[in-house]
């Protein structure tokens, strides 16, 4: 199918709009791609997993909801949108004076998170920070009605992910799972191609769900809003042209449902870590490449020579529509069997998925108990579970003891089995060889694209 190609109107009072959220991170897209979309074709159990455990969640966007946390630099986003402002009015009877008190304080807290590196918090506590604030301006009794709202439109009638845990496509699709920083592509259930990606800061995490992309942008611009984190830094409504070391975005976007984008614009340092605002972030390089291994997903006729063209011509933006829009799963798995490997990643978004519950429900989609294993493979287990029950900065997360304070009998034994691989700014995964699952599990990458970021070593893998 030939590739449509029409010219952005940036000029629009609803560019405006969006062009006020577009910060450092730049992570937001129109609000007219928020409509739910039709469900894609659910993923299928892998072919190595019990067919009993793969029946998917139905499209439910009220449970996908539960997942998104409302903090107030997600709420900064949903105010791009002019008629979120009218629907806090209208729905929850909002007046005018706190809608812009929430505004304020949703602007000022966006303009603490650092793009250029800088510390960033935990999501509970952005989470609960958000909460006495907004309930300060609100009223507790309308603060539990105005989350659910935010969190439903964020959520923007995405279908939920399916039940069953390491689940492999067999459809045609892209896949990111979060903890492990890692996007993959698979075509009539193959893994093509895997990227190491940056994630959003825990203030403004990736959410999850199952969304859909129809769309490549070339040459997005961007443009500064008046706000105070501007001054001194950029000029307020001056555009910022692609291709510019300012332009947060890169040369390319691919709006994944609000306020979220698979976009460039990053530096190698910044794969493998937090790099955005509720966006899946990619060097220039990387995300051109994946535009032309995305437009062939959806039908569209995409070349080399297009990519570099429209690279050339910087102050012209473009949009490349595909032919069929292509899902685009978001994942939070921080327990992933992998090809025969049992990879325990940190629990960055302190969600408290490193438990014995989940890796009791992983081990069962591949027919194993945990009472199986055997009495070292247990205690390695247990002892990665407490050591990755932690944050993206090291810390214990809510509720979990803190491993280094009580070691382990035998460490010494168990280091040379437990393989802890580091990567960049302190994230780390453990991997476990586990007998019973040689053969079994989510694919390994493939032509893996590393952005040029750090590599940590791999361990070799343990002879039966």
């Amino acid at each position: 199918m030939s590739i449509e190609v029409s010219k952005m109107i940036s000029k629009s009072p609803l560019a405006l709009a969006l062009a006020a959220v577009l910060m450092a991170s730049g992570c937001t897209t129109a609000p007219t791609n928020t409509s739910a979309p039709a469900a894609p074709p659910t993923a299928s159990a892998s072919p190595a997993a019990p067919a009993a455990n793969a029946s998917p969640t139905p499209n439910n966007s009220a449970a996908n909801a539960a997942n998104l946390p409302v903090t107030l630099p997600v709420l900064d986003a949903m105010f791009a949108d002019d008629s979120f402002a009218g629907e806090l009015k209208s729905k929850l009877k909002l007046t005018d004076e706190q809608v812009e008190s929430l505004r304020k304080v949703a602007g000022e807290e966006r303009a603490g998170l650092d793009e250029a590196g800088g510390q960033s918090g935990s999501t509970p506590a952005a989470t609960r920070r958000a909460s006495e604030k907004i309930q300060t301006v609100i009223g507790a009794e309308k603060a539990a009605a105005f989350n659910s709202f935010v969190s439903e439109r964020w959520a923007g009638g995405a279908g939920a992910l399916p039940t069953q845990p390491n689940n492999v496509p067999d459809d045609t699709r892209v896949v990111v799972n979060a903890p492990a920083y890692r996007m993959d592509v698979f075509q009539s259930g193959k893994l093509v191609k895997t990227y190491k990606v940056g994630i959003g800061y825990p203030e403004f995490p990736l959410p999850q769900g199952l969304r859909k992309a129809d769309t490549i942008i070339f040459n997005p611009t961007w443009t500064p809003p008046d706000s105070p984190w501007v001054k001194g830094k950029f000029e307020p409504g001056k555009k910022v042209e692609a291709g510019s070391k300012d332009n947060p975005l890169g040369p390319i976007k691919i709006p994944i449902g609000l306020p979220s984008l698979i976009h460039g614009g990053k530096a190698p340092a910044k794969l493998g870590g937090f790099a955005s605002h509720g966006c899946v972030g990619l060097t220039n390089p990387q995300v051109q490449d994946f535009a032309l291994v995305f437009a062939s997903l959806g039908g569209a006729q995409l070349t080399p020579e297009d990519v570099a063209n429209y690279a050339k011509n910087r102050e012209e933006t473009k949009q490349v529509k595909l032919g069929s829009s292509v899902p685009v799963e978001l994942r939070y798995e921080t327990i992933v069997v992998e090809d025969g490997r049992l990879h325990i990643y940190r629990d960055v978004y302190d969600k408290g998925t490193n438990t014995e519950e989940n890796l009791r429900r992983v081990l069962e989609v591949y027919g194993v108990k945990l009472e199986d294993l055997s009495e070292q493979e247990r205690a390695q287990l247990t002892q990665a579970l407490q050591a990755m029950a932690r944050d993206a900065h090291g810390n214990p997360a809510d509720g979990q003891p803190d491993a280094a304070a009580s070691p382990t009998p035998g460490k010494e034994k168990k280091e040379k089995d437990v393989r802890e691989t580091k990567t960049i700014k302190g994230e780390k995964e453990i991997v476990i060889d586990v007998a019973a699952l040689r053969g079994k599990g989510y694919p390994a990458p493939v032509n893996l694209n590393t952005g040029g970021a750090p590599q940590p070593k791999q361990p070799a893998k343990k002879k039966a």
